[in-house]
């Protein structure tokens, strides 16, 4: 049986009975988890085993765990992280960066946690909204692909799949998409030059995830519910990987529940993201989605069967390794 068109979120620590069994009927390809959702180590291996139980499968996991201020495992229990583009602009950030997704890899893992919303891969500019701007890898396409491809394969090398986002870039966007729909008016040549240039050269990771933005040089509709601008992520761009939605729920796109996922499957994306975990919208959404076509069940297979078991490595030595390096560029 084909999976649902959907990742959802859940309301809490636990799963309650009557999302279970919502779950079980609506079968969503995966699961994304929030801060509402984290407590303890325990707790989270408990709530993400019961997910998978929910559908009876190993879904993926996902989560937005960036660093800064986009990181939903938190202290005392994990790490703290520095914002993306802080890092970033570090000697040497190519390894640590590497380094840091390798161990943030295992403690995603460690939990049942096997996706990270992550790279950021939208290019900084002057003019970035500041909910953005720090969560970038650079300020120049260059420097974004090297850091992004680097937090990319750390993350791989530890067993969770990257997601890309947000294609096909959202660095020019001068409103918050979680509030408004960002409008960009630059020429089609410049944001082929720029802004598309490190999606273009990571087109080979496993997930993407789309912007809610609208591109005044090809279409009036916002990118996620643009056939037009859906294919040329698949085209131009090249992405050839699993393709979500940003959350649906964000207010950059109107309409219902319904209409939102409805729009967003027919412009071409392979599953709609809903994150609030409220019930009757999921209800909604997952009637208006329905189930995957052959062409993203193909795409979502090939993404999983890049979640491999990490190798074997000494986390002490990676851990050390970091630590000098950030201590070195500190009082370099």
């Amino acid at each position: 049986m084909t999976a649902g068109a959907t990742i959802f979120g859940c309301a809490g620590l636990r799963l309650g009975a009557d999302e279970a069994a919502f779950f079980r009927d609506a079968d969503p390809w995966g699961f994304i988890l929030f801060a509402r959702n984290v407590d303890t180590p325990d707790q989270l291996r408990a709530l993400c085993a019961d997910l998978r139980a929910a559908v009876g499968r190993d879904a993926p996991i996902l989560i937005d765990q960036e660093g800064g201020r986009v990181q939903r495992l938190r202290a005392p229990h994990w790490r703290e992280w520095m914002a993306p583009l802080d890092q970033a602009a570090l000697p040497g950030a190519e390894r640590h960066l590497w380094l840091r997704a390798r161990l943030q890899a295992a403690e995603l893992r460690s939990v049942g946690i096997d996706a990270n919303c992550a790279p950021t891969c939208d290019i900084a500019g002057p003019r970035t909204h500041p909910f953005l701007r720090n969560r970038c890898f650079g300020t120049d396409a260059a420097t974004v692909t090297r850091n992004a491809r680097a937090t990319a394969e750390g993350l791989l090398a530890g067993g969770v799949l990257p997601v890309v986002k947000h294609i096909p870039g959202h660095g020019r966007a001068e409103a918050d998409s979680h509030l408004h729909l960002p409008v960009v008016d630059a020429p089609a040549e410049e944001l082929a030059a720029s802004d598309f240039a490190p999606f273009a050269a990571l087109a080979d990771m496993p997930m993407g995830m789309t912007a809610h933005i609208r591109y005044t040089a090809f279409d009036e509709a916002p990118a996620t519910q643009s056939p037009r601008m859906i294919g040329l992520i698949r085209e131009q761009i090249g992405f050839q990987g699993l393709l979500m939605t940003d959350d649906i729920g964000m207010e950059a796109l109107a309409g219902s529940m319904a209409e939102r996922a409805h729009a967003s499957i027919a412009a071409g994306c392979d599953v709609v993201l809903h994150c609030k975990g409220d019930l009757p919208a999921m209800v909604a959404v997952a009637g208006a989605a329905g189930t995957m076509t052959p062409a993203a069940a193909t795409r979502a297979e090939a993404a999983l069967v890049q979640r491999v078991a990490p190798e074997a490595v000494d986390m002490c030595a990676l851990e050390a390794e970091l630590e000098s390096l950030l201590n070195g560029a500190e009082h370099g």
